[in-house]
């Protein structure tokens, strides 16, 4: 039974599937029958441990069906390799589409798992022979990966992190040019720390020079910020088991939502 499947995407959130994706989106399944506005994304667009994500927020602002196909763990791979959630996108009149973080693609130095992006399947020889003294037998997420190479404070983690960006280009710029639906890109920068200088979740992030390259493809980029809710003090207002917390504290909350909503309507309107 899948990680979905048992529930542990998030108290009360019920799961669902569309069409040939092979990926678990968040419920309740509704209709592809009539027109709909599709809000394609990770865990962020899934809303977890979220009564009302934001795609909920944006149905009842703009008056219009907006489904959720948020997907825990969805980034690069997933978003680009799983035919059934292009299909999905292409039978939106509008694509939302979460711009996913760097980390969560296969690439020559690392394959991740084709749905589950957050994990590690397998260092390539590339990266073994980049790093011939480290021992990659138990590393199985992409966060962890990079932690341990960036710890060694020396030229090669750049190569890696070139390497992540060029991909990520690529592939974003491809899947935005074989798209039909329009798209709504949104930049979203999920910020860990409220102290010190923010800092996007994990080493390597999508700059402002990828966005630009990217942009032209899209008929609108929105870009902002939120902070988890360990940070923002919306924990209170997340809905999550006895031991979620300290997943929940990672997540953004309910206000959050809101504003990523505020931020869309706009330039959705101006579309239509």
């Amino acid at each position: 039974m899948s990680y979905h499947q048992t529930g542990s995407a998030g108290a009360g959130h019920a799961v669902c599937q569309y069409g040939e994706s092979r990926l678990w989106f968040r419920g309740p399944e509704r209709s592809l029958d009539t027109a709909y506005i599709g809000c394609f994304g990770g865990d962020e667009t899934y809303g977890r441990f979220v009564e009302s994500p934001y795609a909920a927020i944006l149905e009842n602002r703009l008056d219009r069906r907006c489904l959720n196909f948020g997907s825990l763990f969805c980034g690069v791979e997933a978003l680009c390799g799983d035919a059934g959630l292009f299909n999905l996108m292409n039978g939106a009149k509008l694509c939302v589409l979460q711009a996913p973080g760097v980390l969560s693609q296969s690439n020559q130095f690392y394959r991740v798992h084709p749905r589950r992006n957050d994990r590690v399947l397998a260092p390539t020889a590339a990266l073994v022979d980049l790093y011939p003294e480290v021992d990659f037998t138990n590393v199985h997420f992409v966060g962890h990966l990079m932690r341990l190479l960036q710890g060694y404070q020396d030229a090669r983690f750049e190569v890696v992190a070139d390497e992540l960006r060029r991909n990520w280009v690529q592939k974003i710029s491809t899947l935005l040019q074989n798209l039909d639906a329009p798209v709504v890109l949104l930049a979203l920068k999920v910020l860990q720390n409220k102290d010190d200088v923010p800092t996007e979740r994990g080493p390597v992030t999508v700059t402002q020079q990828m966005l630009d390259v990217v942009r032209p493809f899209t008929r609108e980029c929105v870009e902002l910020s939120a902070y988890v809710s360990g940070q923002s003090d919306e924990i209170e207002d997340m809905l999550f088991g006895t031991l979620q917390q300290p997943m929940a504290e990672h997540m953004i909350g309910p206000a959050a939502h809101k504003s990523i909503a505020d931020a869309l309507v706009g330039p959705i309107r101006n579309l239509h």
